[in-house]
């Protein structure tokens, strides 16, 4: 999955990656070179007592050096640019995936899933994508180098290399193995601690009202708890990878300066040359420690990167046509054909069998008791899912031969909890239509009854609004998501009961003032008061998924038992 990952990624980074690779070869060779050099200041100008040598050879190992500071500081920024260029591209890539998902898949991998692997996931592979670049690709070459190096400066010292670097290497291996498990188990407690985190900030409000401030501290704390408790045993095995490593580099040194100092009492080797090979074994090893780290990371980098796979390989349950359709022979029109609908893992299904018409100029009223689909009905017309059987048409054209964007552009829709923007009541406005002007702003609010309480803010439609629409009330929010869906001026309005934190008064006086300007559109209402639904063209009546009534108040109220129940049960609360 990693290498996937990196494949598909970083293929537009080809130069960065060549430049990288060729500076850190420039810096490698530069670094092997220098022994060489200090054996030679040693064995020929120390012993010779060569004074001109010695500046002349440690003039060009200053040189070497300064080189290799120069080559490696290249080698960092283009393998910089090419990991943050990658981390872009892939958040990009991811969030474009995400915003194409329908509601059934942002469900099914949960939004707090879908932030970590946004953020930490590929945070997590920029990073060894990083190290790796800045470190990684001289470390083999070091490895390689040294080797060849040492042996041509003393074949039978460097039989010590037979022996430290295998054993080093299955030490290593086998720690990183115990890891894998680990961090993949880590990735996934950070999705539960996101996901607890953004419950209690989100229902704050409920948490207080309930008084359940210290039943949600033990539920963070019990989450915490076992993201640290996961995070200590992979921390327990990194910390013992570096012992494992530094223990086998100060033997492998003691070991050549042991054998070495016999050689060269014997004169089998120079000072020179053991003082170089010990420079090159040094190395070797600390080449291998440098991988070791970045190996250290791959396990929970390829964790990562299976998860973001995951959702580039989860296509959305909802897709563009191949041949979208674009033209229409009819406006404003929808119909909904024996259409049912059944939720992912169900038993049985939300919807079954429903069939309605709704014209231009007519408003059409669904009610139903909780949980009787009405919600999943509105939904199925702008594709936040499709039907499982049945056809929904707008336009006379089936909603999934549609273009999506042209799709959109025709209908408006008012979620049952209505939802604002970071920003300005203007910016929120015009998240319909980003060219609509300051007159059609307030026309909108005006018939959406928000026109006092705009006008009463600080800088009125630059007033600033809150994440989430915090900083309004419930019915303010709901008024502002009405003028918003008005702002747009479609040609079917969907209101999923965007009536309820409104006051009697103030939804008579809107529904009277949204009249005119719906006129020749097509108005879907879902709404649990009578007073709101009862002037309706059309009433469709719903009970557990079924429709069980059709026609308008008079008429239901006469023939549909359902809707008689309902409209008793109101009067008698209103009543009492």
């Amino acid at each position: 999955m990693l290498r996937r990952l990196l494949a598909s990624s970083l293929g537009r980074y080809k130069r960065e990656l060549l430049l990288v690779l060729v500076l850190q070869t420039v810096q490698a060779a530069a670094g092997l070179y220098l022994p060489r050099l200090n054996a030679s200041i040693i064995d020929d100008g120390v012993l010779k007592q060569d004074t001109s040598y010695i500046w002349s050879t440690g003039s060009l190992m200053l040189l070497a050096s300064l080189g290799q500071i120069a080559f490696s500081i290249a080698a960092v920024y283009y393998g910089s640019r090419a990991a943050i260029g990658f981390g872009r591209d892939v958040r990009g890539r991811l969030f474009h995936q995400v915003t194409g998902y329908s509601a059934k898949e942002v469900a099914g991998f949960g939004a707090p899933s879908l932030i970590t692997r946004i953020t930490n996931d590929v945070q997590q592979v920029q990073t060894l994508v990083q190290m790796s670049c800045t470190l990684l690709i001289a470390a083999p070459i070091t490895i390689v180098g040294g080797v060849i190096m040492a042996v041509r400066q003393d074949a039978g010292l460097s039989m010590l290399l037979l022996v430290s670097v295998p054993v080093l290497s299955i030490s290593v291996g086998i720690i990183i193995s115990r890891m894998v498990p680990q961090f993949r188990l880590m990735q996934e407690r950070i999705d539960k601690i996101n996901q607890v985190l953004r419950e209690q900030i989100v229902g704050i409000r409920v948490v207080r009202a309930f008084v359940r401030e210290p039943n949600e501290v033990k539920r963070f704390a019990a989450a915490n708890a076992d993201l640290t408790e996961t995070g200590l045993r992979a921390g327990n095995l990194q910390a013992f990878m570096f012992p494992t490593v530094m223990f086998l580099f100060n033997a492998s040194t003691i070991a050549a300066v042991w054998i070495g100092a016999d050689r060269v009492s014997s004169g089998q080797t120079q000072v020179g040359s053991l003082v170089a090979f010990l420079s090159y074994i040094a190395q070797i090893l600390m080449s291998i420690m440098t991988a070791t780290f970045i190996v250290m990371m791959i396990p929970r980098a390829a964790v990562c990167a299976e998860r973001i796979i995951e959702i580039f390989d989860t296509p959305s349950s909802v897709v563009a046509p191949e041949q979208p359709i674009t033209e229409f022979s009819a406006h404003g029109t929808l119909e909904f054909r024996d259409v049912s609908f059944h939720y992912p893992g169900a038993e049985e299904p939300v919807l079954t069998n429903i069939s309605f018409r709704a014209s231009p100029g007519q408003t059409t009223a669904i009610v139903g008791s909780t949980g009787s689909g009405k919600t999943t009905l509105i939904n199925l017309v702008p594709r936040l899912f499709d039907a499982t059987n049945g056809t929904v048409l707008v336009d006379g054209v089936d909603v999934r031969n549609v273009d999506p964007e042209v799709l959109w552009s025709r209908v408006g829709l008012v979620p049952q909890k209505p939802y604002l923007f970071s920003g300005t009541v203007a910016s929120n406005l015009r998240y319909a239509d980003p060219e609509a002007t300051d007159e059609e702003l307030w026309e909108a609010l005006e018939v959406a009854q928000a026109t006092a309480f705009v006008t009463a803010m600080p800088n009125q439609l630059d007033a600033q609004i809150a994440q989430g629409g915090a900083s309004v009330s419930g019915g303010q929010r709901q008024r502002l998501a009405i003028a918003r869906a008005l702002v747009r001026k479609p040609e079917i309005y969907l209101f999923d009961d965007s009536f309820s934190a409104l006051d009697l008064a103030t939804d008579a006086q809107l529904r009277t003032a949204l009249g005119p300007h719906t006129q020749n559109a097509t108005v879907i209402i879902v709404a649990q008061r009578i007073s709101t639904i009862s002037t309706a063209d059309q009433i469709l009546v719903l009970e557990d998924g079924h429709q069980v009534g059709l026609g308008t108040h008079q008429s239901l109220l006469a023939s549909c038992a359902t809707y008689r129940e309902i409209v008793e049960s109101q009067i008698s609360e209103e009543a009492a």
